[in-house]
């Protein structure tokens, strides 16, 4: 029997909303296989960590309850530890104790899903990409759709599996069950945050730069309200924000499943703002008109370098801050730090053995700096993907027509990547310096301990420019797993010195490599090595950056 096509009587057609969704399903897959190295990333890296380094660290260091007491009274006590990482809310539970530092993870998740956001909408709109879809049989909210089901399904499945990771150790399972919903909706509630961005401006820069701006924003209210508040009633700042909420569900200090309401019902009128916006907008245009530049160019953009400094410097004044506040964190706790410590030996002696001293102060100096390279690293890999971008999006391209080599171009972004990361330790170490120091009443001997803790990271940190400039240059379509050997290192460190890992495991990180100034005498050897390592490995990725051909997205 021949089939027979008829038209739909009237009042039956498809529903001219559904059309809009239409593709969904296929741009799903597509954006899938694009994030199938990044996505898995950094919900394995937020989520497994969580029982294996965090509770079980915890729990190796602290036994007796008047330890956790001794270690809540600290925090509560220590007006720069709560505004990173926010109140213990149960100053006798193992798990409350073990999942406090990891409560800035509610603001990690966050810029996880915020860069996948943007990536698949106005990245891919900035490119053409966007465009180039719509032709073909695609509704116009059907990117949008499958770009918030994998950030919010990432979100989601890194919130199930470090639920899974801390319920695996002896703490109760609900209150893992409540950090683990707490994060996914924190990263849930910034994922739609960035779908509203991304309708904004028709830069993906600047979409970006709203969307961090407002996690900014709430974190600081945030950390203000947790400051003001201390061991008193939550403040109402606090509730300001949405990693406040997360804090507020209280794993294991009460378990406030209710509070997840809050993430609901904003994620849903952001969401439904965002397909308002895009309803309402043309594809590639924000609804934010942009400033129309100069008529001429200024002498500043006459090079490659003028052109590298105007797309770099907002991205290394932005690091340069952050780090600088972390510095200004480290110095306040650094002085009397054994008070917090309490009766425990075991931390004290886990300190002293990743510091590298018999000096509490002097190794925990060493051990946090080597945290601020970790943030110093990922700014440094940040500026050397620039050279990804710029050729991806074909703009390296229209600069290479010019009298511009090839080599010279690569060298104005990679002044960036190298010193970029030295200006933000110096300026974090100087702060470190002077606030330990007036605590101490020896600024001049205290920033000397700061600065050198903070400059012997600097080739551990080129170490990862190298990398990504070997990866850009023989694999350029897999530059971005440059993110992924940053991760790896992290996790060799944390798991490493946690764990009593072998020794030639903890050496795969090149950060194990720094001397642990001041907490033990400079070597000058390692740092030389780590150098070489640095200038071949940069020099092998520009001479195949050199022999190759370009390539476009």
């Amino acid at each position: 029997m021949t089939a027979v096509t008829a038209a739909a009587p009237r009042g039956f057609e498809t529903p001219a909303f559904a059309a809009d969704f239409t593709g969904t399903g296929k741009l799903l897959r597509l954006y899938l296989r694009r994030d199938r190295i990044v996505l898995p990333l950094w919900i394995l890296v937020l989520s497994l960590p969580l029982g294996s380094v965090y509770v079980k660290s915890i729990q190796k260091l602290y036994h007796q309850p008047s330890d956790f007491h001794d270690f809540a009274a600290g925090v509560l006590s220590n007006p720069a530890e709560l505004a990173m990482y926010g109140p213990i809310y149960n100053d006798n539970s193992l798990g409350a104790a073990g999942i406090w530092k990891a409560g800035m993870f509610y603001t990690l998740i966050a810029i996880a899903t915020i860069l996948t956001v943007i990536r698949h909408t106005r990245a891919d709109e900035e490119t053409g990409r966007s465009e180039l879809l719509a032709s073909t049989r695609v509704g116009r909210f059907a990117g949008l759709t499958a770009t918030l089901i994998v950030a919010y399904g990432g979100a989601l499945l890194a919130g199930l599996i470090g639920y899974a990771s801390i319920a695996a150790t002896s703490v109760p399972k609900a209150g893992s069950l409540a950090f683990g919903l707490a994060m996914a909706g924190s990263g849930i509630v910034f994922a739609s945050v960035a779908a509203v961005a991304a309708q904004l401006s028709a830069s993906a820069r600047t979409a970006r730069g709203i969307a961090f701006a407002v996690l900014g924003v709430t974190f600081t209210l945030r950390a203000i309200g947790d400051v003001r508040a201390g061991a008193g009633p939550t403040s109402p700042l606090t509730w300001m924000a949405p990693q406040g909420w997360s804090l507020q569900v209280r794993p294991f200090a009460g378990d406030h499943f209710a509070v997840l309401w809050l993430h609901v019902l904003t994620t849903v009128v952001l969401t439904v703002i965002a397909y308002y916006l895009l309803a309402h907008r043309d594809t590639g245009a924000g609804l934010i008109a942009e400033r129309p530049g100069a008529l001429a160019a200024g002498p500043a953009l006459a090079g490659p370098l003028g052109l590298a400094w105007r797309l770099q410097r907002g991205t290394l004044l932005a690091w340069t801050v952050g780090l600088g506040l972390y510095g200004l964190m480290i110095g306040s706790i650094t002085h009397g730090v054994g008070d917090q410590l309490g009766s425990s030996q075991t931390i004290r002696d886990l300190i002293t053995r990743m510091g590298g001293s018999a000096s509490l102060e002097k190794s925990l100096i060493s051990y946090a700096f080597t945290m601020v390279a970790v943030g110093a690293a990922a700014y440094a890999v940040s500026a050397a993907l620039r050279l990804h971008a710029e050729e991806s999006t074909a703009h390296a391209e229209a600069v290479l027509t010019g009298n511009v080599s090839r080599t010279r171009w690569a060298a104005s972004h990679l002044i960036f990547a190298l010193l970029g990361p030295l200006v933000a330790l110096v300026v974090s170490g100087l702060l470190a310096g002077l606030v330990y120091g007036r605590a101490a009443g020896d600024v001049g001997g205290k920033v000397g301990w700061t600065l050198g803790a903070a400059l012997v990271q600097v080739p551990a940190v080129w170490t990862f420019v190298g990398l990504t400039v070997v990866l850009f240059g023989l694999l350029p379509r897999f530059t971005t797993v440059a993110w992924g050997l940053l991760s790896a290192a992290v996790a060799v460190f944390l798991l490493g010195s946690l764990s009593g890992s072998p020794q030639w495991f903890r050496d795969l990180n090149p950060f194990e490599h720094a001397p642990k100034v001041p907490g033990a005498a400079f070597t000058a050897t390692p740092l030389i090595i780590l150098l070489l390592v640095d200038v071949a490995l940069i020099t092998v990725g520009l001479i195949a950056f050199r022999r190759r051909d370009l390539r476009s997205a």
